[in-house]
């Protein structure tokens, strides 16, 4: 196993414009180095010789560090994301075939990518209900923007299904089997830009002698029958398809399903009814400037209110202080899920482990640290409960001594507080 990456290795020039291509760095020194390497080729084709490039030092970090961070300065993007995300998975599916084996890598990579799938799933239909919040954040923008793109793409999805089927995303698997069947059951003529069906039945009807008859029916089936069947189906689906899968998946198929994706799947769910709570007091908060504070102030043409100007500066302060802080939850539970571990936050993991049970710890499969549940297993009483269990659920008494003495203070605290009362 080993040999094979020392292969690669010897394969691979590691000089440092392989790096930073490997980043994707594009900057003036990398430019600098791009064209210093293309002369010295000519040169080398000229005389036959070879010379070395540079080589990997700390400059090369430098320019990774400074040319990564001109790409997300300006705030992150759903591409930027995913990118950011499949290096992650990259990096450690070699660690663990390192470890282990390819085949033990494979497994546990595929489990942590459907894992960060569901959370990656659900951070796109929160920012498609923060859309118009998010343009308005600077960092945010690109989020918003991207999920303004998609809205409109799911609008127009009837109308021009077929141009929209080029922008398909690899998250959304049955809208890419949508568009692999329409496309192979259609031809659009490049002249007139006519659609025909070319689909058994469509090639039968067209091959009848009399059709006088028949195509009635069939102009009825493919107008309206079949569109609205698809249209109620989607409805149908739209609402249902979630629980379905959660049932199907996590409990018909508890037995092939790894822990990590029930865990991670279930605490989705659970959250999913808090969220929306936080959705709606934004909406609120939006609604309240809009109707409230702005017809306000547009109408004071002579003097204009301070403490209005004050209340909507205050209210938008609050609104990006809860959209960023939920979107930074939702991206410290996919990094978590990415990288097959868990988390912990009072009362909703509780609630997801009732459902799904402790973490099987002899199988491989099943993610990292569960400190929570060790102290169960170990009859360990609290008197109130932990906010924190270390870096991806390791314990906190060895890597986060800071907090977790400033845990045990504000604990101490209240245990002296309500014995004041007792008394």
């Amino acid at each position: 196993m080993l040999y094979f990456f020392k292969v690669l290795l010897l394969l691979i020039n590691l000089d440092q414009e392989t790096v930073l291509n490997w980043f994707g760095v594009t900057n003036s020194a990398n430019q600098d180095i791009y064209s210093q390497k293309l002369e010295s080729d000519r040169v080398n084709l000229l005389n036959s010789e070879i010379e070395n490039t540079s080589t990997v030092s700390l400059k090369t970090l430098k320019l990774i560090v400074e040319g990564l961070w001109n790409r997300v300065e300006d705030g992150l993007a759903l591409a930027d994301i995913e990118t950011i995300l499949f290096f992650i998975l990259f990096i450690r599916f070699i660690i663990l075939a390192i470890r282990y084996n390819l085949k033990t890598s494979f497994y546990i990579t595929c489990i942590g990518l459907f894992a960060g799938y569901l959370w990656y799933r659900h951070l796109i239909d929160l920012i498609s209900m923060y859309r118009n919040v998010l343009i308005k954040i600077p960092y945010l923008h690109k989020l918003g923007i991207d999920a303004v793109h998609l809205r409109s793409m799911s609008r127009q999805i009837i109308a021009t299904d077929l141009k929209l089927g080029d922008n398909v995303r690899w998250y959304n698997p049955l809208q890419l089997v949508y568009y692999a069947v329409i496309r192979g059951i259609t031809n659009v003529d490049s002249e007139t830009g006519l659609r025909y069906y070319i689909d058994p039945i469509s090639m039968i009807i067209s091959n009848l002698k009399e059709k006088t008859n028949v195509l009635p029916i069939y102009y009825k089936m493919y107008n309206k029958i079949i569109p609205q069947f698809f249209e109620a189906f989607g409805k149908f689906w739209a609402q249902l398809s979630g629980i379905a899968a959660y049932a199907i998946i996590t409990r018909i198929g508890k037995r092939y399903c790894p822990y990590l994706v029930r865990w991670h799947w279930t605490f989705l769910l659970i959250i999913g009814f808090i969220e929306q709570i936080l959705v709606y007091f934004v909406y609120r908060i939006i609604y309240f400037q809009d109707v409230i504070l702005v017809p306000k102030i547009e109408a004071s043409t002579n003097y204009i209110d301070q403490s209005l100007l004050l209340q909507v500066d205050i209210l938008n302060t609050l609104i990006a202080f809860i959209v960023s802080l939920h979107l930074g939850l939702i991206f410290f539970g996919l990094f978590h899920a990415i990288c097959g571990q868990y988390f912990y936050f009072p009362f909703l993991v509780e609630n997801t482990e009732l459902h799904i049970g402790p973490r099987p710890k002899t199988s491989i499969y099943s993610g990292g640290n569960t400190a929570w549940q060790d102290e169960k297993e170990k009859n360990v009483r609290r008197f109130l409960p932990k906010f924190w269990y270390g870096w991806f659920g390791s314990g906190n008494t060895a890597n986060f001594k800071i907090l977790y003495s400033f845990q045990t203070t504000i604990v101490s605290f209240l245990k002296r507080l309500l014995k004041q009362f007792r008394r």
